[in-house]
């Protein structure tokens, strides 16, 4: 694989050498939601390798929170793209496991594995961004074979009580709630037409549904 890791000013990741977009954030906000215009623009993978890191130092790459950290990773995974980990944490030995290694004493590592086993349950080989409803994050497996068989939408900073949804009125899916945060997964049975959704009225929730 070749790219080049941009500083400030982005890359021109269209060069035919390139094979995948290596992104540093340059926004103070806005990271990994920027997945899907730079696959739409590029037509390649996309990894932000650096979008910040857990942690509290004093420079703003380095001091947000493992919850934000999470977010982001799922943010980036359900548009269709990648992110990396690290950890910037002030020490007495003043050494960051971000150049060094050692020990992770952060609360995202746990939550990225929980996710990374979600990932090896999904079908496919990848997923990308699919336009369900304007206020989520819906994604499908990224293959010519998918019709409707496997949804993973999540919720983000968002905290509904409840989602409905209509794909047709024959086909079962069998409905999980996912908190992120939490890593739980729960069984919320199986629905066709019409159906609607109870959640916990709490962040960084997600939804999976599977076809039967």
């Amino acid at each position: 694989m070749r790219s080049i890791h941009n500083c400030r000013a982005p890359y021109d990741f269209s060069r035919p050498w390139v094979t995948h977009c290596s992104v540093q954030r340059v926004d103070v906000y806005r990271t990994t939601e920027n997945v899907n215009q730079l696959r739409i623009r590029f037509k390649k993978p996309v990894i932000f390798d650096e979008f910040g890191y857990e942690g509290d130092i004093e420079w703003g790459w380095g001091n947000i929170t493992g919850q934000e950290v999470v977010r982001r990773f799922w943010e980036a995974i359900c548009r269709g793209g990648y992110a990396t980990h690290g950890e910037t944490f002030v020490n007495p030995e003043n050494v960051l496991w971000w150049s060094h290694g050692g020990t992770l004493h952060g609360e995202s590592g746990e939550r990225l594995k929980f996710l990374y086993k979600i990932l090896c349950e999904t079908p496919g080989h990848g997923l990308k961004l699919y336009r369900l409803y304007w206020d989520d994050v819906a994604a499908v497996p990224d293959e010519p074979w998918n019709r409707g068989e496997y949804y993973l939408i999540y919720y983000g900073f968002n905290r509904p009580s409840f989602r409905s949804f209509y794909f047709d009125d024959t086909t079962e899916y069998r409905v999980e709630i996912i908190d992120t945060w939490n890593m739980t997964i729960t069984d919320a049975g199986i629905y066709k037409g019409r159906f609607t959704i109870q959640l916990p009225k709490r962040q960084y929730m997600a939804i999976r549904l599977k076809k039967i």
